[in-house]
């Protein structure tokens, strides 16, 4: 299984009560692999930065909001973000979810651009400059 996919199924575990530890779960098989640690990657280059925010705004913003309020897709705002694991909001970028309308961005973005546009959404995502 390709590391995203394995910490994506991990998380989804841990989502759904199966974390080891946690109160009313099974205890961990002597194999079990641990969760994985987000870890930070370098942030883009400013230009593709914003490239990035002009995305996110863009084009996610027609199905959540162009505020990023929620719109056809749930609110993508700091509250809400800050409450889900890093790896599952780079997981849902990139791959969408099978049977909404959320599409799979990894043909666009790389896993490092992902990760940067999630967390800014944990962060509070940055406005666009104004146009000249």
């Amino acid at each position: 299984m390709p590391p995203l996919h394995r910490r994506l199924v991990l998380a989804l575990g841990l989502l759904a009560g199966g974390g080891a530890g946690l109160p009313g779960a099974a205890a961990a098989a002597p194999d079990a692999v641990p969760p994985p640690v987000a870890v930070a990657a370098p942030a883009p280059p400013p230009a593709d930065q914003a490239r990035l925010v002009h995305t996110v705004r863009e084009d996610c913003g027609s199905c959540h909001g162009m505020r990023l309020t929620g719109g056809l897709g749930p609110a993508l705002t700091p509250e809400r973000m800050s409450l889900l694991p890093l790896d599952s909001l780079v997981a849902v970028i990139l791959h969408g979810r099978p049977g909404t309308p959320m599409p799979p961005w990894a043909p666009m973005l790389s896993e490092a651009e992902a990760r940067w546009i999630a967390l800014r959404l944990q962060q509070g995502f940055p406005q666009e400059p104004p146009r000249p």
